[in-house]
């Protein structure tokens, strides 16, 4: 096996001195009080990620203009000296567990996605233009900045970094990446001005230039300054690689001491936080070009979720630190795992996204596979303090969790699962194209099992008689679901087959197929089918498809589905199948009969109750938890899983 020599490794930065290599980079958490006050729960939040190993913690943005600077709610704030003290709790908490910390100072700029952000207020850019993005997409007008507002700004970001200090940070990092305001001015996509903060590539990065200058004057040479940049803003008209390493450059003459790489802006926010559908390591290349430019160290992030990888990355030369934000969201032990050789222990974070995507609805940040963030306080696992027969029916997401737990919690743990392998949905899940990942989830949740020695019995279908027999404490129901098949003329045909089946690899299919229905398992159920050269067309109801999909995750599947050739009908129904086909119908009441030779059914899934009704009354501690209750996402089925393993 790779050894670790270089991501363990503790590097000295003038004054600053990390004990790893491993960086957690700043992402939104709303963690904070509304005003912008630091919380209990964001000091524990980072503390959690101290304590489990991380050389640098870069806290989230905090805004150094509460009037024109914010563009979500719950969002730190550092414009003012009464936020010193709260944002002392989590430098203190930080360096109680040995990590060195920075925090990461912002302005949203046009990049507001409700302007109730400002209260009514118009949000500011280097130039007039639109903010519209994501799904559904925003509708901003920004305007300029004039010469004077950005002299204005200039003294709050250097105001800002000088708070950080008192605060007893170790460094402050500048946000000029993703599309904020810093880099709204390094960018040729945003920055339209012609007097001296716009023009040639001077001009744009003279507003990130001067700020780094005005903080120097007040913090003084020895603390360090971060400055994070997008490599490649991936739009037409927008940062490329050969002028962020001009600006890399700048910014290190005057006084830069490290330079951290990320890529993207709003309306290419699939490549700020990628998807599952991205490649590991995919800012890799970006951050070795810049490297090449400067001779500060560069930290790289962008799905670098296994710290083999990370090691790679450091003994090839290609970055001197390594981000890893949703890693350690979904593991904060990671790096502790890493270190002493427990590799197999670690959740690796998938990139589903399901963490960014609740940060953007306005709800604190939470994490599929660690339900325990933000509640650090009170989700320990700690012993039971009555040891319990606790059965188990259902070995997917649910019921694992809920075994693993359990049996952490010393109860003795039986799993009965009726199909041959562990997984439930899991396994189909990780089947469609760049959706791996989730089989290293499943994998992971086995291993824990196999150590924590919980009987599990495959294969065997629990019965009410199989319970009495075994006379359980505690019966915990993970029966998932089964696929919905709705009352539609022909659907009992023999060309008629179920998504379930087509992913699980239990069906034949014909070369030319309709999917009815364009959720999520749908549409990528139709990706699948086409990647072997079925000629596929979806069929949705709703007048958009995927909807029900994170936002990034879905921007990269619809690129995904144009480029294999799939068709989309929306605003469309079938009426009836046939064995040549299916008859549609759309929202004008216009028929079109479509040949297929295969229709799959992706509508939907009916939860297993049968058991639970079965054995009602006669357990004395039942419960049910996961698609049994109600058919919904992996995130939801793991948190029940996990709560009902605690509440036992």
């Amino acid at each position: 096996m790779l050894k670790f020599t270089k991501l363990f490794e503790p590097i000295k930065i003038g004054s600053l001195e990390l004990r790893s290599r491993v960086v957690m980079p700043p992402m939104c958490t709303r963690l904070s009080n509304l005003d912008g006050s630091v919380s209990e729960r964001l000091v524990n939040y980072y503390a959690e990620r101290a304590k489990g190993g991380a050389g640098l913690i870069i806290v989230e943005p905090a805004i150094v203009d509460s009037q024109l600077g914010h563009g979500l709610l719950n969002c730190l704030n550092v414009d003012r000296d009464r936020f010193i003290p709260g944002l002392g709790e989590i430098a203190r908490a930080v360096h109680e567990y040995g990590a060195s910390i920075a925090l990461q100072t912002a302005h949203f700029g046009r990049q507001v996605w409700k302007t109730d952000r400002l209260e009514g207020r118009q949000p500011v850019s280097a130039s007039d233009m639109h903010f519209r993005a994501f799904h559904p997409p925003s509708d901003v007008y920004a305007r300029a900045l004039t010469v004077e507002e950005v002299e204005g700004l200039i003294e709050r970001f250097a105001e800002a970094a000088k708070r950080t200090q008192l605060a007893g940070f170790d460094a402050v990092e500048f946000h000029g990446t993703n599309g904020y305001l810093i880099a709204q001015f390094f960018s040729p996509y945003t920055n339209k001005r012609t007097d001296r903060y716009g023009g040639d590539i001077d001009g744009r990065a003279r507003f990130g230039v001067e700020i780094v200058k005005r903080a120097r004057e007040k913090i003084g040479s020895d603390f360090p300054i971060i400055f994070r940049i997008s490599g490649d803003e991936f739009i037409e008209g927008g940062l490329k690689l050969e002028e962020a390493k001009v600006i890399a450059s700048k910014l290190e003459k005057v006084g830069v001491d490290i330079i951290d790489v990320n890529a993207g802006l709003a309306e290419t926010y699939h490549w700020v936080i990628p998807p599952m559908a991205a490649p590991r390591g995919c800012h890799v290349p970006l951050a070795e070009g810049i490297k090449k430019a400067v001779k500060v160290p560069v930290i790289v992030s962008g799905r670098i979720n296994d710290p083999l990888l990370a090691e790679k990355i450091l003994q090839a030369g290609k970055a001197d630190l390594i981000g890893m934000g949703r890693p350690l969201i979904a593991d904060p032990e990671l790096p502790r795992k890493a270190v002493e050789g427990r590799l197999d222990e670690i959740r690796i974070c998938p990139a589903c996204n399901e963490c960014v995507k609740r940060t953007r609805l306005d709800f604190p940040l939470v994490c599929t596979w660690n339900p325990a963030v933000g509640k650090e306080k009170y989700f320990k696992i700690s012993p039971a303090l009555k040891a319990k027969r606790v059965l188990v029916v259902g070995g997917g997401a649910a019921g694992m969790t809920a075994a693993y737990v359990s049996a952490l919690r010393s109860h003795q743990v039986t799993m009965y699962e009726r199909n041959g392998k562990l997984g439930g949905q899991l396994l189909l899940a990780s089947v469609p194209p760049h959706k791996e990942e989730f089989e290293n989830a499943r994998k992971c949740l086995i291993r824990q099992l196999e150590k924590l020695e919980v009987d599990v019995e495959l294969s065997k279908e629990v019965t009410p008689e199989i319970v009495e027999k075994i006379k359980p404490d505690v019966v915990i129901l993970a029966t998932g679901a089964s696929p919905l098949i709705p009352k539609i003329s022909g659907i009992d045909g023999k060309n008629v087959v179920t998504a379930w089946d087509v992913l699980s690899g239990n069906v034949s299919i014909g070369e030319n197929v309709i999917v009815l229905g364009g959720g999520l398992v749908g549409c990528e159920t139709a990706a699948f089918i086409a990647e072997q050269g079925g000629k596929v067309t979806v069929v949705e109801m709703l007048a958009d498809v995927a909807v029900d999909m994170e936002p990034f995750g879905r921007v990269m599947l619809l690129e995904m589905l144009a480029k294999i050739g799939v068709d989309i009908l929306v605003n469309s129904k079938v009426e009836e199948i046939t064995d040549a086909g299916a008859v549609v119908i759309d929202n004008k009441k216009q028929k079109k009969t479509l040949g297929a030779s295969t229709i799959v059914l992706a509508l939907g899934a009916v939860s297993n109750k049968s058991l639970y009704r079965n054995l009602r009354g006669k357990v004395s501690e039942l419960y049910m938890i996961g698609d049994c209750v109600k058919p919904r996402k992996c995130l939801e089925a793991v948190h029940e899983g996990w709560r009902v393993a605690l509440e036992i």
